[in-house]
């Protein structure tokens, strides 16, 4: 056996005296030098029976008298003989998929015709048509609307004048347009105005603007109001806080979503009973105002147009596209002429402008940030045989002009001066447009030089070019802007992006419109001096995003917001 250590001898004498011990002293005793405390004493057992929770009560389910779910296959399944004859069985199985066949094809045809409200629409289209749930008194007092006197597009003519005529007319402009007053409002749209254009005609202010899901609004602004009754009969005519004046709402271009948006509405230069529309939807359409319906000139297949003009012949339309593209098509019927396509830009060509003097100089706005001078002539003599791939014999399909072949075409001598000249901006280049006399330029770019905290600055350039010098030389440059004016116009994602039009009225002095970040309509002179800053906080709390002004009264502008609401400005006894 093994020896024990003293630390271990001394342990079990310990465990023996306490076990010793234990067994001497009762329990009572030990519990008390431990020092826990008594337990209190009982209380008296009560008589009184303790509260019983409520008995719960088993609620009978009601029964369901409603209808119970059934099999739909059990309902039209035939009930089957178990005794049926082999012939029978036969006969059955035949009439059973005779009905899945024709099951089958009316579930295609309504599929195909839901995919078919989707698409655009290619075919000629009447008024009843475009203007949705129209009554027949909507429809006649828009034919009489439209009923309007052909009046030929005019281009302004070049005049030199010393400098004191012209601060004359300046000074007559800016006393005319500063008086200029909201005089009628109406939401023309359902939707953000995209593009405008305003009638040439002089006894009604006749304005026609684009919306965001391919709605044409049509607003006759000076209209008469019409007589309201009210519940106890009697007739009032609208207050000056109401809408005033009639417009119509016609869905030019399907499906009515932002797929369709109107980019651009141009009216006919040679006949003002046709306007032509241009959309997202890859189409362009013409409503006559003659025959009161809409048909389609163009359609591509996945290019959407940004942009459209055409010359003071109103032959043929140039066509930008968002792929940098620009596309020339001739108008005129039967001519045999398949449209040509020619790749200018690697980016968006955001706008086209056709100088209205000289119509082969074009200009093209891109998201390049380059402003580019084109002569259409040039563009225009790029040999077919060029092409290295061959295209289809269908004359709606256009010849195509890669960027390849265009810039082989502009190294070569024969391509020497199809690139008039270019300036390149700060950032994209939203809109450039010639003036009326085919003189001065204006273009829009978003330019963040000031780089403010809370907005940027949009650049307006002005340029004044020498046209003839330009036809003499082919090599002459695209010269620096006399002048760049700062505006406010960082419109974000959920305004119409701001351009600078140029009222197409030659009997003037040159200027544009432009909205404003501040709800005001600013008109500059071709010289960049301010005109006037139209704005009225009691009537106008939105930006008027899209401006355009009267053909041939100097006393009328319009404007539009991103609501579908528009604005007459004129006089106030208009």
């Amino acid at each position: 056996m093994p020896q024990l250590s003293e630390y271990e001898l001394e342990r079990e004498a310990n465990i023996a005296r306490n076990r010793a011990l234990l067994q001497e002293l009762e329990l009572k005793e030990a519990v008390s030098s431990l020092g826990i405390p008594k337990p209190a004493p009982a209380k008296a057992k009560s008589n009184a029976k303790p509260v019983q929770p409520a008995k719960k009560v088993k609620r009978e389910r009601d029964e369901d008298t409603g209808p119970r779910r059934t099999s739909a296959r059990l309902k039209t399944a035939p009930l089957i003989d178990p005794n049926e004859s082999p012939g029978s069985k036969r006969k059955r199985e035949a009439e059973e998929e005779e009905r899945r066949v024709i099951a089958a094809e009316e579930a295609l045809k309504a599929e195909e015709r839901t995919r078919a409200a989707k698409r655009p629409r290619h075919q000629d289209l009447v008024l009843a048509i475009l203007v949705e749930d129209a009554e027949p008194e909507d429809l006649s007092s828009l034919t009489a609307a439209l009923d309007v006197v052909a009046q030929p597009k005019r281009v302004g003519i070049i005049e030199s004048k010393p400098a004191s005529q012209e601060a004359k007319e300046v000074k007559a402009l800016r006393d005319k347009l500063q008086e200029l007053k909201v005089v009628a409002r109406a939401k023309v749209t359902q939707n953000r105005i995209y593009s405008a254009a305003y009638h040439p005609e002089i006894t009604k202010d006749l304005i026609f603007f684009g919306d965001k899901n391919g709605q044409l609004g049509i607003w006759d602004a000076r209209a008469p109001p019409d007589e309201v009754t009210d519940e106890d009969g009697d007739v009032s005519t609208p207050t000056d806080e109401q809408e005033r004046g009639k417009y119509w709402r016609l869905q030019a271009h399907w499906p009515a979503d932002p797929k369709s948006s109107i980019s651009a509405v141009k009216l006919d230069p040679i006949d003002s009973h046709s306007v032509y529309t241009s959309a997202y939807d890859c189409t362009i359409r013409s409503l006559s105002f003659e025959t009161s319906t809409s048909r389609e000139i163009y359609h591509s297949s996945d290019t959407l147009i940004s942009s459209i003009d055409l010359p003071p012949s109103g032959h043929e339309m140039w066509i930008s596209d968002t792929i940098g593209g620009l596309t020339h098509i001739d108008l005129r019927e039967g001519n045999g002429k398949r449209p040509r396509w020619y790749e200018l830009s690697e980016q968006k060509i955001g706008c086209v402008s056709i100088n209205p003097r000289e119509p082969h100089f074009l200009l093209t706005a891109s998201n390049n940030r380059v402003l580019k001078l084109w002569d259409a002539r040039k563009l225009q003599s790029i040999p077919v045989e060029s092409l290295s791939t061959a295209f289809t014999k269908d004359t709606s399909t256009p010849v195509e002009f890669d960027a390849e072949t265009v810039n082989k075409f502009l190294d070569s001598k024969k391509g020497e001066g199809c690139l008039r000249g270019e300036w390149t901006h700060g950032k994209s280049v939203s809109s450039a447009y010639w003036d009326p006399r085919g003189k001065s330029i204006v273009s829009t770019c978003y330019d963040d030089t000031l780089r403010c905290a809370f907005c940027a600055m949009c650049i307006l350039a002005l340029w004044d070019l020498d046209t003839a010098k330009f036809n003499s030389s082919p090599s002459a440059p695209l010269p620096k802007p006399f002048s760049q004016i700062r505006h406010n116009c960082q419109t974000g994602k959920w305004l119409t992006i701001l351009r600078a039009q140029w009222t197409t009225n030659p009997d003037t002095y040159p200027h544009f419109t432009i909205g404003n970040m501040e709800h005001s309509l600013d008109i500059y002179s071709c010289k960049g001096d301010v005109i006037a800053k139209l704005a009225d906080k009691t009537k106008i709390s939105a930006v008027q995003a899209v401006t355009c002004s009267h053909p041939n009264i100097v006393e009328r502008a319009v404007s539009g917001n991103a609501s579908g609401r528009c604005v007459l400005w004129a006089p106030a006894d208009a």
